[in-house]
C-alpha cells in the first residue's frame, strides 16, 4: 500500500507540470506564433503548417519514440514517461476544448510579443521544471537524448540543444524571424526556471552514502538508473562498524528516483549530496 501512496505522491505533480506547459502553449505560444522545441516543436509546426490540433499530433510522434524507448531504456525508466506523455496529450486536448468554446480567451497580442514571450517561457519552464523534479518527462527529444547519450556518452543538455536549434530554424519557412528571436527569449527563460525549480540544479549531483547496505544499494542503482557505482570500505569512528561509502554521481531528473531507492533499502543511511560543476565520463559527456 506504501509503494502504491508513493508512486500517486510521484504522479500527481507530474500531472500538475504537465497542465501548465499545456496551458503555457495553448495561451501564450499558439496564439502568437511563437516556438517551442523538441517534440512539441514539430506539433507547433504541424498546426501551423496543416492546422492538425497539439493534442493529436503530441501523442502520434510520441508513441514510436516511447516504443523505442521502451525497448532501449527499460520498463522503470519509461513508467513516469508514458504518464507524461499521456496527460500532455489530454490537457492539451482539454484546452482546446476550452478555447473552442470560448470558455477561454488566449492571450494574443498585437504589438507585445515580449510580455507573451516572457509569461510563455515561465508557464513552460514551471511546468517542465515540476516534471523533470518528480522523474518524469513528456517524452519526445527526452527519449532520443537519452539513448544518444547512452551509446555516444555525449550529455543530453547538447543532444536536446542540437535538436531543438534544428526545429527552431525549420520553423523559419512558416513564422518570421521577429518570432523566432522571441522564442529564443522563451526558451532561455524556460530553461531558467527549470533549473531554479529543480533546487538550481547543476548538470549533475555527487552522492556519498554511507550504509551498512552498501552492496544492496550499489546493485540497486545500477540496475533501475544504470548508473557506474563505486563502493569505499568506511569504519565508523565511534562505533567501529565496518560500513561502505557508496559514490554515484547522477544527472538531476534523476536525484528523487536516488533518494527514494537509498530510503526503501536503507532508511537509516546517511547522505551526502554535492553539487557538481562538470561531469566528463561515460553518460554524461566526453572531450
Amino acid at each position: 500500500m506504501s509503494k502504491i501512496i508513493r508512486q500517486i505522491r510521484m504522479v500527481i505533480p507530474i500531472l500538475l507540470g504537465t497542465a501548465i506547459y499545456a496551458f503555457g502553449l495553448q495561451y501564450f505560444v499558439i496564439p502568437n506564433q511563437l516556438m517551442e522545441g523538441g517534440v512539441t516543436g514539430i506539433s507547433v509546426l504541424l498546426n501551423y503548417a496543416a492546422g492538425i490540433p497539439l493534442s493529436i499530433s503530441t501523442l502520434v510522434l510520441n508513441i514510436p519514440l516511447f516504443l523505442l524507448g521502451l525497448k532501449t531504456l527499460g520498463r522503470g525508466q519509461m513508467m513516469y514517461t508514458l504518464v507524461g506523455i499521456v496527460s500532455l496529450s489530454a490537457f492539451l486536448a482539454l484546452i482546446e476544448q476550452l478555447i473552442n468554446r470560448k470558455w477561454l480567451i488566449p492571450f494574443a497580442s498585437s504589438h507585445d510579443y515580449m510580455l507573451a514571450a516572457l509569461y510563455a517561457g515561465v508557464t513552460l519552464g514551471t511546468g517542465l521544471g515540476i516534471v523533470f523534479r518528480f522523474g518524469g518527462t513528456t517524452g519526445g527529444v527526452d527519449i532520443i537524448a537519452r539513448i544518444i547519450s547512452r551509446s555516444k556518452g555525449m550529455s543530453m543538455g547538447q543532444i536536446i540543444l542540437s535538436l531543438d536549434a534544428v526545429i527552431i530554424g525549420i520553423s523559419l519557412f512558416y513564422i518570421s524571424i521577429e518570432k523566432v528571436l522571441y522564442t529564443l527569449v522563451v526558451v532561455f527563460i524556460a530553461s531558467k526556471l527549470i533549473d531554479f525549480i529543480q533546487d538550481g540544479a547543476y548538470a549533475a549531483k555527487a552522492f556519498s552514502i554511507i550504509s551498512e547496505h552498501g552492496e544492496a544499494i550499489s546493485q540497486k542503482i545500477t540496475l533501475e538508473l544504470e548508473r557506474g557505482v563505486t563502493l569505499i570500505p568506511a569504519k565508523g569512528a565511534f562505533s567501529g562498524q565496518q560500513k561502505e561509502i557508496v559514490y554515484c554521481v547522477v544527472q538531476r531528473q534523476e536525484i528523487r528516483r536516488l533518494k527514494m531507492i537509498i530510503r526503501n533499502i536503507d532508511p537509516r543511511a546517511f547522505i551526502v549530496i554535492n553539487e557538481v560543476q562538470d561531469v566528463l565520463g561515460e553518460g554524461f559527456k566526453e572531450e
